[in-house]
């Protein structure tokens, strides 16, 4: 209960990030869809934006709502983005894609003005890794990238459904979950992966959050990257 508090007060703090008459990206996850609800309702009281959603899932919780939709054929720059994470570290670089959306979660986020992730406490840590790595692969390549990644340390397991069924991106690709425990040379990991035939993507979101929101308890702690890594600020329980 308190998590899922967390993660609403997170999402909450987001909403003064959106201004009328943007364009705003909208994550995928549990803590996103917090976010989503909270815009519909601003929706509903007269706030005016659209909305490009990174998967599926947040394009159907949107619709249901009112928010209004786009696409980035018609939109390419997006003023926004709210999203969460899986890990955050003390640079903001990210682990992100248990929800299973990290293609479409990456591509909009290189086109976004400001990503502005949202999360609670658990989700912050000291070193990326704990969380396990996902990596976007075609069907063709699963067994060959598997080995290569298994070669770099990992404990390396093929997503499945609850079906039992390997579990299916919107893209009609499978997810790897990469057990590294530690990874502390994530831009090099990042670039290992790109690297690798057959990967259509990875979950090491290095450099893309603008401003990370952290709910602790009744605190909303707010991390932005600097010259000298990321500066905490306290701001008071849904502000925004």
């Amino acid at each position: 209960m308190a998590n899922d508090q967390e993660k609403e007060a997170a999402a909450r703090a987001s909403l003064r990030f959106v201004k009328d008459g943007q364009i705003v990206g909208l994550g995928t996850g549990s803590t996103a869809a917090y976010f989503i609800q909270l815009l519909g309702d601003a929706v509903k009281t007269g706030l005016r934006i659209r909305g490009i959603p990174t998967s599926v899932r947040s394009g159907e919780q949107a619709a249901s709502l009112g928010i209004p939709l786009t696409t980035l054929d018609e939109c390419p720059e997006i003023d926004v983005t709210v999203d969460g994470a899986d890990e955050v570290d003390p640079e903001l670089r990210l682990i992100k894609g248990g929800g299973g959306a990290l293609l479409r979660e990456k591509i909009v986020a290189s086109a976004t003005k400001q990503l502005v992730i949202v999360a609670d406490a658990s989700k912050r840590v000291p070193v990326l890794g704990r969380f396990p790595l996902p990596v976007e692969v075609i069907k063709f390549a699963q067994a060959v990238v598997a080995k290569k990644i298994k070669a770099l340390g990992a404990k390396v397991s093929l997503r499945r459904g609850p079906d039992g069924k390997p579990y299916l991106t919107d893209e009609n690709n499978y997810i790897l979950d990469c057990r590294f425990e530690r990874i502390p040379d994530a831009d090099g990991l990042a670039r290992q992966l790109s690297d690798m035939p057959g990967v259509v993507e990875h979950g090491l979101f290095i450099g893309m959050a603008s401003v990370v929101l952290i709910a602790n308890g009744s605190e909303i702690v707010e991390l932005r990257r600097g010259n000298e890594g990321s500066h905490d600020k306290n701001l008071t329980r849904g502000a925004r």
